[in-house]
């Protein structure tokens, strides 16, 4: 079992409860900061340079509104940033936080493409240039979803304790998406430790292969 450095304690919490959270922090791994910025910067210039302007024409063709959605959400040791997406939903800046669900109506036909094949994430290489992402690590939740959950399971936070994943672990192994039932959450949790406990560049490698087949042949888990 892999054993971690003294807790590090988080003054933060999340909306709309106070709370202050107790994660673990790990030894920090300088190649892995390396890995995600040299990924970045490759998919930046091969990919997002000509994806970026034709997902934009897409998106203004076929459903009003911006072409990026912009969510609050958690990453290490709690602090809070906005994650990039591209738009994949009825663009409602009133509309509450609600998980999308199979057939939700609000997903557009463009969306359900770009949800299914992942490439609505694709923004998210600018979150991990910044520093707040990684390319693989555990999935940031929104906010108010943290909200809902921290209470809910003992060691909950520790997922907080390295940089969140445009992929991870849990999301190629089946528990991307949908999280309503107590169960679903606990198994992402699972992968989640087994990860943090295990990460090396070698699963990184692994887990982006991964990502890349689900790309290819499409999400199940996609709503």
């Amino acid at each position: 079992m892999v054993s971690y450095p003294p807790a590090v304690r988080v003054h933060w919490a999340p909306e709309p409860t106070r709370l202050a959270p107790v994660v673990q922090a790990p030894p920090f791994t300088p190649g892995k900061r390396l890995f995600d910025v040299l990924v970045s910067l490759l998919v930046l210039a091969l990919v997002l340079s000509w994806l970026v302007p034709l997902v934009s024409l897409l998106i203004h063709l076929t459903s009003p509104g911006p072409v990026f959605f912009r969510q609050r959400r958690t990453g290490r040791f709690g602090r809070r940033f906005y994650c990039l997406k591209f738009r994949t939903m009825v663009h409602d800046p009133g509309s509450e936080f609600q998980q999308a669900i199979h057939g939700d109506l609000r997903v557009t036909i463009l969306g359900r493409v770009l949800r299914k094949t992942n490439l609505d994430e694709m923004p998210q290489f600018i979150n991990v240039l910044r520093g707040e992402m990684s390319v693989v690590g555990p999935r940031p939740h929104a906010v108010l979803h943290d909200a809902q959950l921290w209470n809910q399971f003992t060691d909950y936070s520790a997922r907080y304790a390295v940089r969140p994943g445009i992929t991870g672990l849990a999301q190629v192994r089946g528990q991307r998406g949908l999280t309503s039932e107590r169960s679903q959450m606990a198994h992402r949790l699972r992968y989640d430790r087994f990860y943090i406990n295990q990460q090396s560049l070698w699963l990184d490698l692994k887990i982006c292969w991964w990502t890349f087949w689900k790309m290819l042949t499409g999400d199940d888990n996609a709503f």
